[in-house]
């Protein structure tokens, strides 16, 4: 104990390293960031010997600043993203725009469409006979709003 007292970054180094191997079984990103704190504060205080109070409080302050700037980081990148790739696994809204074939009447405005090898509930404005091309122009849950083409 008295060695960890005289030493106390190599306990904030400890606490680094096993944060990371934590990390790298689980892998869902939440520990990594206070892994680098804990490493961050443990050369710090190697460097610069200040008390056990300060030290906590470094360590919270550098796991927020961590987190905050990994956000931010990664919404820059969903802004970047191709349209496409946001819209993975959303089917419905990767219909949005495209034009199709009524192979059957829609009838009070509601019917389905087939698109590849499924069938779409689809809403209308108003009724359209088969054989209509139709645009899609939004999806409300798993409904298609059309319009005539």
């Amino acid at each position: 104990m008295d060695a960890l007292l005289a030493h106390p970054h190599l306990v904030w180094l400890s606490l680094g390293g096993l944060l990371l191997i934590a990390e790298m079984l689980g892998g869902n990103g939440y520990l990594l960031w206070s892994g680098v704190a804990a490493i961050v504060t443990g050369v710090l205080v190697w460097l610069l010997p200040f008390g056990w109070e300060w030290q906590g409080a470094l360590f919270a302050v550098l796991t927020l600043i961590a987190a905050w700037l990994w956000w931010r980081w990664l919404a820059n990148r969903v802004k970047q993203q191709p349209r496409a790739d946001r819209q993975l696994n959303q089917r419905g809204q990767q219909l949005v725009g495209k034009i199709f074939t009524l192979d059957t009447a829609l009838s009070n405005g509601r019917g389905h469409i087939r698109v590849g090898d499924s069938s779409w509930p689809v809403n209308a404005e108003d009724d359209l006979p088969a054989g209509t091309r139709v645009e899609v122009v939004a999806v409300e849950g798993i409904t298609l709003k059309v319009r005539p083409h």
